[in-house]
């Protein structure tokens, strides 16, 4: 890994991906059907060099899960993924399970969490007033516990009250969280073992929900929904210099010449760029500067003037309620050992 200090950077991302280089040698990619799973285990000094917890980190991309062959996949991958979590952090069968949504669901860019907990099976009332419960199911409870700015309190310290008084076994959260990348937005979700510090995306950081908070388990779950306007504009150079590129080895392409230049899609099958030089000639000085070094340029331009806004894409609603009821299915067929089809 290429030692770079994050530790001294804003990084405005809450996806391990974001703050790994391409083809790391602790990444383990993996394709099927189109969809990238990364897996990424963090040792001591990894983590400390990138700023984020150790532990292990499943990251799952994919292009859509609007329509129903492709929600099938990614759910199939995603239940798999959890379960082989769920099971390299040691949790039993027999072991009961509280459900954290984190998150404000005024707000469609944080409802992400609460919606999906919602949407989970629990089963403790009943359990406690049955004294069993019907095979496969095990004893499930929710909790919504809102954010600090309706009700005043630390979210981590309502998550103990209540995790003293229920005695769960383990706990998996779903939150909403940040990209250091335009094109995760809505298209990936982050599955690891460490927990998780509230609003840490974009800045607004609350105390971390983990193990050593609470001793006992932790998974996160989340699924970027906002981005920085640096990131946007970060992006766009690395785009344009894709697009540069494209033209540059394709300007006697026949078939091109009778393609406006904004209906080709640069991306979809090859990773154009552009070399040292051809990137001092299009965009001078900016052209060769790291990501991270261009970052740092176009966050220190925008938020002194209040203008690095934090956005999220406008088909946001309809395709948070496809995650929601992703994340919540997948939880339900990897917790509960029972036939979901109808979930």
């Amino acid at each position: 890994m290429k030692e770079v200090d994050l530790a001294r950077y804003q990084t405005r991302t809450d996806l391990v991906v974001d703050l790994i280089e391409e083809n790391s040698p602790f990444e383990k990619k993996t394709i099927i059907d189109n969809i990238i799973i990364s897996n990424i285990e963090l040792d001591e000094e990894n983590s400390k060099a990138l700023n984020k917890s150790k532990g292990q980190y499943t990251t799952i991309h994919f292009d859509d899960v609007t329509d129903t062959t492709n929600y099938e996949k990614v759910l199939k991958i995603m239940t798999q993924e959890l379960s082989k979590i769920l099971e390299n952090s040691k949790i039993k069968d027999n072991y009961s399970c509280m459900i954290i949504g984190l998150g404000n669901e005024k707000s469609t860019a944080d409802e992400l969490g609460v919606t999906s907990a919602k949407k989970v099976i629990v089963t403790k009332h009943i359990y406690d007033l049955t004294g069993t419960l019907e095979d496969g199911y095990r004893i499930t409870t929710c909790l919504i516990p809102g954010v600090m700015g309706t009700t005043g309190i630390e979210t981590s310290d309502i998550i103990s009250s209540v995790v003293k008084k229920v005695s769960p076994d383990f706990i998996i959260t779903i939150d909403a969280l940040a990209s250091g990348s335009i094109d995760r937005l809505l298209k990936t979700i982050q599955i690891t073992n460490t927990g998780i510090n509230p609003g840490s995306g974009i800045g607004n950081n609350r105390k971390e929900l983990s193990e050593r908070i609470f001793g006992i388990p932790v998974i996160a779950i989340g699924v970027p929904t906002v981005v920085e306007a640096s990131t946007i504009v970060n992006d766009t150079l690395n785009y344009m210099k894709k697009h540069f590129s494209y033209n540059i080895k394709n300007k006697d392409k026949t078939a091109d010449k009778l393609i406006p230049s904004n209906r080709i899609n640069y991306l979809k099958n090859n990773p154009y760029t552009l070399s040292k030089e051809e990137s001092s000639i299009f965009l001078g000085l900016i052209g060769n500067l790291t990501d991270i070094e261009k970052k740092l340029l176009i966050s220190n331009v925008l938020t002194p003037i209040g203008y690095n806004l934090v956005v999220t894409p406008k088909e946001i609603d309809f395709v948070v309620q496809k995650l929601t009821d992703l994340i919540s299915s997948a939880i339900n067929k990897s917790i509960h050992n029972i036939s979901t089809k109808n979930i």
